[in-house]
C-alpha cells in the first residue's frame, strides 16, 4: 500500500485526497535523522529549550480553525471538546518550558570529596539526569490533540531532551499532519536540526513495529488498547538492546458509593454518575465503567436515577468504525452473561454510533465471571452490589490495576474510606473523593498512571510534569575536573537558579 485515506468519523465517507504512506525506509530516515540531532538537542540550554516547546504551542495556535476542523471531521467530536483539547495541548507545552527553566528535573547532586574520611577516603561524586535518546511516540485514537502528535509523551520527551518521531494516529491523519507542520515550524524557527522531530503517517501495524525496533529508538510512549500496548512491549524486549515502553492500556476506573453518600444524594449521584459515562460516548481511559456499592435504599434511588439518565442519552458518533464495532461487542457479551441484569440502554443509532449501556450484578457474579472486570471501551458501565464490607472489599481485591479509584463519602463514612485506602493504593494510580474520574488535570501533583495493566510501568505518569522522569536516566560523575564536568555540575553553576543537593541538603 502506498496511500491511505482520511475519513468522516460520522460516515466512513473519504475525506480529502489520498495520503502517501510511510514504510520502512522512513521510518530508517526519520530514526537517523533523530539520533544525528539528539547530541546538538540535548546541549541546549534550558532557556533555549523553554522556549523552544512555548514556540510549538504558539504554531498550534496560529494554525486556528483549520485544526479544529479537521479534528471534528477525522473524529466526530465537537467543536466545544476539541477547542478545549487544543488550550490542554498548548497548556502542557508551557506547563514543561516552565519545568525545564526551573530546572529541577536535572537532579542535581553533589557529595563533596572527603579526603580526610576514615577509614577510607570519599571520592567526588555528582549527578544529574540526561535524556535517554531519541524517543518514539504514539499518537492516542480518542485525544486527536492532546494525546497525539503534540500530546503529552511528545511534549514531556521534547522538554527532557529527547528528538521525537511520531507513529501518528491512522484515525486522523490530516489533525497530525497539521499539528506536524507547525512543529516542524518551530524547530526551523529555533534553529534545531530537522531530526528533532519526525512524523510518520500510515494505517498498518507493521510502521509501528519497524519504528520500536529500530535501533535508534530509546524508549516508547503510547496510549491504546492493552492489545496493542503488550504488542509494543514483546518487541521492544525482543530487541538485541531491550527499551522501556511507556504503555497506557486499559482501566475501567471503579467508583465506590459509600453508604452514608447514597443515603443522602443518591439519586443526584445517579445522574452525575450518567453524565460521566457518557461524555464523549465514553471514550475516556477514566469512563466509570465499575460502580461498587453496598446493598440498600440509597443505592435504590441510584439506580433509578442513573438507568433513567442512560435511557435518555443519544446515540453518539464513536472515534472510527473498528472502535464501534468493538464497543457493540462488548455490550453485546455483558448482556449475554448469565446473571448480570441490563438495567437500561441509551437510544439506538446508525452505524459507526454507540449506545450507553447499564449493567448490574451482584458480587458473588462479578467475582466467578472474570469478563466482568474487562474493559468496554465505550459509554458502558457495571454496578456491583455488594452485601457488605467484606464483600466489597473482595472485590476490590479481585480488580486488575487502574488509573483511578474514586470515592462517594460524606463525614460518616471516612472511618470506612480509611479502611479502603490501602487497598485502593495498591490498585489504582489516582485516588479522587467527591468527583468523577473523567478530565484529568495537567498539573505537578497529577497522576496518571497505575499497576497493569492501566500502564506497563506503574512508577510512571504520562500526565502532568512528572512525566519527564519517563525520558530520563542518571549519570554520576566521580573526581572529574571542573574542566570536564557538565557545567551544571561546577561549583560556579550554583547560581543559575537550578535546585540540587548538597550533601544531601537542599543548596541552589
Amino acid at each position: 500500500m502506498t496511500e491511505f485515506r482520511s475519513v468522516v468519523a460520522a460516515t466512513g465517507e473519504p475525506n480529502g485526497p489520498a495520503l502517501a504512506v510511510h514504510g520502512p525506509p522512513d521510518v530508517a530516515a526519520a530514526c537517523a535523522a533523530a539520533a544525528a540531532a539528539f547530541d546538538t538537542y540535548r546541549a541546549t540550554s534550558r532557556a533555549a529549550r523553554a522556549a523552544f516547546l512555548e514556540g510549538i504551542a504558539a504554531e498550534i495556535l496560529a494554525i486556528g480553525d483549520p485544526l479544529i476542523e479537521a479534528a471534528m471531521q477525522e473524529s466526530g467530536l465537537p467543536r466545544v471538546r476539541l477547542e478545549g483539547e487544543r488550550g490542554r495541548t498548548v497548556g502542557q507545552l508551557r506547563m514543561f518550558a516552565d519545568v525545564v527553566r526551573a530546572g529541577a528535573w536535572q537532579q542535581l547532586r553533589i557529595d563533596p570529596a572527603l579526603p580526610e574520611r576514615q577509614p577510607l577516603p570519599r571520592p567526588d561524586l555528582r549527578l544529574r539526569m540526561i535524556p535517554v535518546g531519541p524517543v518514539a511516540v504514539f499518537g492516542a485514537s480518542n485525544f486527536p490533540l492532546a494525546f497525539s502528535t503534540a500530546g503529552g509523551d511528545t511534549a514531556a520527551a521534547l522538554a527532557a531532551g529527547c528528538p521525537v518521531v511520531v507513529k501518528g494516529h491512522p484515525a486522523h491523519p490530516r489533525t497530525g499532519e497539521l499539528v506536524a507542520g507547525a512543529i516542524a515550524r518551530a524547530v526551523a524557527a529555533h534553529g534545531l536540526p530537522a531530526g528533532v522531530f519526525g512524523h510518520l503517517v500510515g494505517p498498518s501495524n507493521e510502521l509501528g513495529a519497524a519504528l520500536v525496533q529500530d535501533p535508534r529508538i530509546a524508549a516508547v510512549g503510547f496510549t491504546g488498547s492493552r492489545a496493542g500496548g503488550l504488542a509494543l512491549l514483546r518487541l521492544a524486549q525482543q530487541r538485541p538492546v531491550p527499551i522501556p515502553v511507556y504503555a497506557e492500556m486499559a482501566s475501567i476506573n471503579p467508583v465506590l458509593l459509600l453508604p452514608a453518600a447514597l443515603a443522602a444524594r443518591g439519586a443526584a449521584l445517579g445522574t452525575a454518575f450518567a453524565g460521566s459515562l457518557t461524555m464523549g460516548a465514553g471514550q475516556f481511559c477514566t469512563n466509570p465503567g465499575l460502580v461498587l456499592a453496598i446493598d440498600g435504599a440509597g443505592l435504590d434511588a441510584f439506580l433509578v436515577a442513573a438507568s433513567e439518565a442512560v435511557r435518555s442519552a443519544p446515540a453518539q458518533t464513536m472515534l472510527t468504525g473498528g472502535i464501534a464495532d468493538a464497543y457493540a461487542r462488548g455490550v453485546a457479551t455483558l448482556e449475554a452473561l448469565p446473571g448480570v441484569e441490563t438495567l437500561a440502554t441509551g437510544a439506538q443509532g446508525e452505524a459507526r454510533q454507540g449506545h450507553a449501556a447499564l449493567f448490574r450484578t451482584a458480587a458473588t457474579t462479578f467475582l466467578a465471571e472474570q469478563a466482568l472486570g474487562h474493559e468496554v471501551f465505550g459509554a458502558s458501565s457495571v454496578i456491583v452490589v455488594c452485601a457488605d464490607e467484606a464483600e466489597l472489599r473482595a472485590v476490590l481485591d479481585s480488580l486488575e490495576g487502574q488509573l483511578t479509584a474514586t470515592l462517594h463519602m460524606e463525614a460518616s463514612d471516612e472511618a470506612l474510606a480509611v479502611r479502603l485506602l490501602p487497598l485502593l493504593e495498591r490498585k489504582a494510580g489516582r485516588i479522587l473523593a467527591n468527583g468523577w474520574p473523567t478530565g484529568v488535570e495537567v498539573c505537578h501533583a497529577m497522576v496518571h498512571g497505575g499497576p497493569f495493566p492501566a500502564t506497563s510501568d506503574p512508577r510512571t505518569t504520562s500526565v502532568g510534569s512528572l512525566a519527564i522522569d519517563r525520558f530520563l536516566r542518571p549519570v554520576s560523575y566521580q573526581n572529574l575536573s571542573a574542566a570536564v564536568l557538565p557545567p551544571e555540575l561546577r561549583d560556579e553553576a550554583r547560581g543559575d537558579g537550578a535546585p540540587r543537593l548538597i550533601d544531601g541538603q537542599p543548596a541552589h
